[in-house]
Order: structure tokens, then sequence, then C-alpha cells
């Protein structure tokens, strides 16, 4: 298939990047003329750093609120509780202050606070066969707008889930008009992250960016631009990521923001090899089930077991990763899949993230409910593949613990 045959969509947008970026929020509340912006935010944000107060001093009499207790994963209690917030203060604007959790559970509030139904009934939908379905939310949204306090996809995408164990898996949901006006990579607001946090989601971003220089034969040009810019970024960023410096957070930030690019020029992540789509479901299951690890940790304890796994399946992906990765004249021979998954490893302990869900204090018995959450991620597996993988996937997590 050519890879010349394409299309592609871009979205408006406007980011500020650097010190001193966020002063023009202003210009962002102007242009879309807002009166009354409502903070969400957690309390780390709130009561640990400066942040919110300089977001005051710069937004004046039209900032009318701050939502802090957003928690990780985004509960849906905390949401619903952001979403009542909203709606007595008759915010026309929210403003995501935060990383993942909070930039992803800001467009669930923009959704629950525009459509007229429960949250049941606007997410994604997994029947017992078959792809799963994502309805179309047509109201219209608030604008929001992403203040980062670390490097995150999270930034400009269009879906989001957060954690609701009751259901049996996480609650997705999608709407483009949940998109961001506007983003911030402010170098004061990226410096206030933890060193450990900064790591932890720059891990996710390299990650990816990992993932990605797997499948570069694959890509439009467009897509494969990036995925060269985007790996050289996250692998320069990765290895400073926890400076008391905000370049590498800043260059991370835009590694991220490369990566999402892809699904608008062409390219869904579930059509990626088997190894990323995989780590990608064990991992959010992971991190949504168990508190003592993150994104990024879980992608530096599943990878290598996933590709010992899923890699013979994609021996050419498998080698264009071990490349990327130093072993320059690495072909898609049968002694590759080992050799990547070595290499794999080692890059993580040398970033000093351990490389085994125990060591992450996942207890063995909770294996199964990753399993079984994994079934039900859409990025991941939006056809359902998944269903008939339970052996391959128990000993990809086998392995990995």
């Amino acid at each position: 298939m050519s890879q010349t045959r394409f299309s592609a969509v871009s979205f408006p947008l406007r980011l500020y990047s650097g010190e001193g970026a966020l002063e023009n929020l202003t210009r962002v509340l102007d242009r879309n003329s807002t009166r009354r912006a409502l903070v969400i935010c957690g309390r780390s944000v709130s009561r640990k750093t400066d942040l919110i107060e300089r977001i005051r001093n710069i937004a004046g009499e039209r900032l009318i609120g701050v939502y802090d207790e957003m928690i990780r994963e985004a509960p849906l209690e905390n949401v619903q509780a952001a979403v009542e917030a909203a709606r007595n203060a008759q915010a026309d604007m929210l403003i995501a202050v935060g990383a993942g959790t909070v930039i992803k559970a800001t467009r669930i509030v923009a959704i629950l606070l525009a459509e007229d139904k429960p949250p049941e009934e606007l997410m994604t939908k997994y029947p017992p066969s078959g792809p799963a379905i994502s309805p179309k939310l047509l109201a219209q949204k608030v604008p929001i707008v992403n203040v980062l306090t670390a490097p995150t996809s999270a930034q400009n995408r269009a879906g989001a889930a957060m954690k609701q164990l009751d259901v049996g898996h996480r609650m997705e949901f999608f709407d483009p008009k949940t998109r961001p006006v506007a983003i911030f990579w402010d170098s004061d607001a990226l410096l206030t992250a933890p060193p450990s946090l900064a790591l932890n989601t720059g891990t996710a971003i390299f990650w990816r960016a990992l993932m990605n220089m797997g499948a570069l034969a694959s890509a439009n040009p467009l897509i494969e631009g990036e995925r060269y810019q985007c790996f050289r970024l996250a692998e320069r960023a990765i290895h400073r990521i926890t400076e008391p410096d905000p370049e590498p957070r800043i260059e991370m930030c835009a590694a991220a923001f490369l990566q999402n690019r892809e699904e608008d020029e062409g390219r869904i992540f579930s059509d990626t090899h088997w190894v990323a789509r995989v780590v990608y479901a064990l991992g959010a299951s992971t991190f949504n089930l168990c508190d003592g690890i993150g994104q990024g940790e879980s992608y530096a304890a599943l990878t290598a077991p996933a590709v010992r796994v899923f890699g013979e399946r994609n021996r050419v992906e498998m080698a264009g990763i071990g490349r990327a990765l130093g072993l320059r004249e690495l072909q898609p021979t049968p002694d590759a899949v080992p050799q990547v998954a070595d290499a794999i490893e080692a890059f993580f302990r040398k970033l000093g993230l351990k490389t085994r869900l125990t060591d992450y204090g996942v207890p063995r018995d909770v294996l199964p409910h990753i399993l079984e959450f994994s079934m039900k991620n859409y990025n991941a597996d939006r056809n359902r593949h998944f269903l008939k993988e339970t052996e391959t996937l128990k000993e990809t997590l086998d392995r990995a613990w």
C-alpha cells in the first residue's frame, strides 16, 4: 500500500512555551471572551506551589473558582464533584493545571457539563463481540486550556478515561470538541513537578517514541518525519528529565505533542504492532488498579516481557526498535527478539527504573484483574483482537511480575 496516499486534518490551537509563557493567558481569555474561568487541579498544585496564585494574578476577576480535589486517575466521584463546581460557578472556560490525570479529567468534566445524560450512556461501549462503540457527543463544550506541570501525551487529545472499578474497566470518552484551545509549557510550571513524576511521565512518552521507531515503514511522509524528531527529542530529554532545568521537560512536551498528531494525519494507535498495543493496554490496567506504580513505570516492567512473548509476530518492527536503541546492524532474524528485549531492560535500568511488577509492590493476585481490565481498552484494541489472546497476555504478565 502506498504511504503517499493519506489524509490529514488540523485543529485550531495556540501553544505558548518557555519562561513567562503563562503571561499569555490573558490573550487566551480575551480571544474566547471568557468571563468565568474555573481551574481544575490537584491538592499538590494548589497547596504546595504558587502556580494557582500566578494564574489568579494573571486572570484577575475572570478566575471565579478553583476545584483542587482531583486525585490520581480521576475517579468518577471526583469528576462529578468538579462538574458540580463548574455548573455552580457558571464556568465558561475550564483551565486544567496538572499532568495526565487532571487534563483527561477536565475533558470529561466538559462532556458531563454539556451532555444531558449519565456518564454510563456517554462512554465507549464494549459489546460481547465485535468492535467497541464510541458514541457521538454533539453538544457544544466549553473551551479548555491546559497548563502542564509535567510532560504528558494527554495535552492535546480528544479522548479521556477515568477510574471506575464498578464497571469492570476504565470509563472512556471521546469528543473532538474537548481539544484545548490553548496549551502552556511554562518553564516554572513544569518545574513544579517532582523529579520522580517528571521521570514517570517522560518515560511513558519516550516508550511510545521508541515503539514508533519500529513502525517507520508504515508511516506516511508527515508521520515518518514526526517520529524521527519525536524520538530524537525524547531520547535526549529522558536522560536529563529529573534535573532542575525546564529545557528537557519542554523537549519532552514537544515529543508528546508530535506523537499526538499521528491520528490527525492518518494513523491510529490500534494499527501499530502487537508489543506496543499489549504494553499500552496492560500498563493502563496496571496503574489504574495499583497505587504504587505509574504509567511510565508500568511500561518499564512490561515491555521486555511483551517483546519476548509477541516480538516474533513483528520481527521487522522489533529490529527497528533495536536499531533505535543502539543495535545498529540488527536485522529481523530469529535472534533479534531476545536482543531487543535485553536492550530495553538495560535502557530502563540505566534510568533508575525497576523492570519487574513485583518490585513496584504489584501483588500477584491482582494479575487476573489486570488481564480482565486490559480486554477493554479502546485505543489499544478497538477491534477486540485481545479476546483471542488471553493466554499470551497472561504469559506476558507472568513474565513481567
